[in-house]
């Protein structure tokens, strides 16, 4: 049996966060040895705030991703940010296809699929969001949305350096609702098999991880679920105290 993937614990800051938030960065810096040992940790902040907290967290087992990227190098993209510009402020890993991005900017799998290609073409690790909606939960179509959207949002090539894939339950960020540990093992398990099928052997290293309101009162449930390799938390992650508490599921 393959070993464990070492886990993962990202925060998704969203668009929230001005100059003063690197005083939670601090805290989360200052509690992050604790469980270093057992997890990595990350922060996404907005771009505004990227390149001062990848300074922040040099020489600390905390690192920084963005949350989007233009699938271009450069260009006459008024607003966009390439993976280069990011990976040049510092980040270390990108998200890409978000259900945000997928509901409110229309992204397609294939732009998704085009994204991720710009992260690694920077040297950037791709967290690919895949999840499902509630009226496609209710249809009992989410596992037929998945595949699809792994199939064609994720690149050939992967390994489990170059890629993360997150799994959201669109239905249950910021609702209060939160699937059963059987309902997220039999997604991620579906996940997992999907990968070691397309992947081979790297697909028994690429982690997946949990996004769909993880809190410190669920971590330890949740995160102990097979497959689930970490979190992707969304407002947990602007309060240290939360973040970190959701971190420490690893210590249980």
């Amino acid at each position: 049996m393959a070993d464990t993937p070492r886990p993962l614990v990202a925060g998704n800051w969203k668009m929230n966060g001005l100059r003063g938030s690197a005083a939670e960065l601090t805290k989360i810096m200052s509690g992050a040895p604790e469980v270093a040992a057992r997890a990595d940790l990350m922060v996404c902040p907005p771009t505004t705030l990227l390149a001062t907290f990848a300074s922040l967290v040099q020489g600390t087992p905390v690192t920084v991703g963005a949350q989007d990227c233009h699938a271009e190098p450069s260009g006459a993209f008024t607003g966009d940010l390439s993976a280069e510009m990011l990976a040049d402020s510092g980040a270390v890993a990108v998200i890409v296809g978000h259900s945000e991005r997928r509901q409110y900017h229309r992204e397609t799998d294939v732009e998704v699929n085009a994204k991720a290609r710009a992260a690694w073409r920077a040297g950037l690790t791709a967290i690919v969001c895949v999840g499902e909606t509630k009226d496609e939960r209710e249809s009992e179509k989410t596992l037929d949305v998945v595949h699809q959207q792994t199939q064609t949002s994720l690149p050939d090539g992967a390994n489990a350096k170059n890629l993360v894939v997150a799994y959201e339950p669109v239905w249950a960020i910021g609702t209060g609702l939160t699937p059963t540990p059987a309902d997220v093992a039999a997604v991620h398990g579906f996940i997992r098999r999907h990968l070691e099928t397309r992947y081979g052997a790297a697909g028994n290293d690429i982690r997946i991880l949990y996004g769909g309101s993880v809190k410190p009162s669920n971590a330890v449930e949740l995160l102990h679920v097979p497959n689930v390799d970490g979190a992707l938390v969304g407002g947990a992650s602007l309060k240290a105290d939360d973040f970190l508490g959701i971190a420490r599921a690893y210590l249980a």
